[in-house]
């Protein structure tokens, strides 16, 4: 069988980006708004401060405003949420994201469900999540992360994916759960596999679709991909790379897998998502896609199709 297709997840996260580039000139030439992208981080996780860094960084460059409120770790549960009321009653503002996770003293479920829907471009709040659950794409704000795994399945198979057997390894309510619905809605047959699953290769050995987020570095083999499947890679894990040699504290040096073996999968796939450069882009594109169509709903327009 011929080596699979690797699916390109920055060129196609590129791509996004240019249409929301396009899309925010053109809102803002008709109407004089600005889509607005607020960013709330409490304390000093390094891991969270990238992951904002770089979405303010991609904020400004799709020519939003973008807004970042830098909070102490000791800060009070009541003072994020009247940050989070602030920037829901704002009319500048049409995404809000708190970064998680959060400092152990404030609930964490609370902070999201007080955060708009209309305004919740992370597609955590209940209200979108019943409307992904119920079928209306169109309304919801769907998930970053699985958004970005579809519109890459998509990409490979096309919209309607009636016939096609998924499943989803890890059923989690940011990835597992959401990506489950929009296959759904798709047209394929899903099924949601976890740690539980009864002989989990055969499940998995089942699917044309295959979506990994586990947790798990390197899980799934070769042994759980069928022949021609479409396998999507959700995770992002660090492990030790002992071929790289040692840093100068002495340490290993690491590097990035997900939770696919990537060149065992890749002998069976037809087409499969690399860690990194696959699901990983497409995230934080998806993330300025439902910015600018939170801001293009609030000045009555369509925002543009991706």
């Amino acid at each position: 069988m011929a080596e699979a297709q690797r699916i390109d997840g920055k060129a196609a996260a590129a791509r996004i980006i240019e249409t929301v580039k396009a899309g925010t000139n053109a809102l803002t030439e008709k109407t004089g708004l600005v889509p607005g992208l607020a960013v709330v981080i409490v304390g000093e996780d390094p891991a969270s401060q990238v992951y904002v860094g770089s979405k303010a960084k991609m904020a400004s460059e799709c020519g939003f405003k973008s807004i970042k409120h830098e909070l102490p770790a000791e800060t009070s549960e009541e003072t994020l949420l009247k940050v989070v009321r602030d920037l829901n009653a704002d009319p500048q503002v049409h995404g809000i994201l708190v970064q998680l996770p959060l400092p152990k003293h404030i609930d964490e479920a609370k902070v999201v469900q007080t955060v708009d829907p209309d305004k919740d471009v992370d597609g955590f709040h209940l209200i979108n999540v019943g409307r992904l659950s119920t079928g209306d794409t169109a309304a919801a704000f769907v998930p970053c992360t699985p958004a970005g795994s579809m519109l890459l399945i998509r990409e490979v198979l096309g919209d309607d994916l009636s016939g096609k057997s998924a499943v989803i390894v890890g059923r989690s309510n940011i990835v597992g759960k959401p990506m489950a619905q929009l296959l759904l809605a798709a047209n394929a047959t899903v099924t949601i596999a976890h740690s539980r699953t009864k002989d989990l290769a055969a499940v998995c050995r089942g699917a044309d679709i295959l979506v990994a987020a586990v947790g798990r570095p390197e899980m799934l083999t070769a042994e759980y991909v069928k022949d021609g499947a479409v396998v999507v890679d959700v995770g992002i894990n660090r492990i030790e790379a002992a071929e790289k040699g040692l840093k100068e504290d002495g340490t290993p040096k690491t590097k990035l897998v997900g939770d696919v073996n990537y060149a065992e999968a890749a002998a069976k796939a037809a087409a499969i998502t690399p860690v990194p450069g696959g699901v990983g882009p497409m995230t934080i594109a998806m993330l300025m896609a439902n910015t600018l169509r939170s801001a293009c709903r609030s000045a009555g327009m369509e925002p543009p199709a991706l």
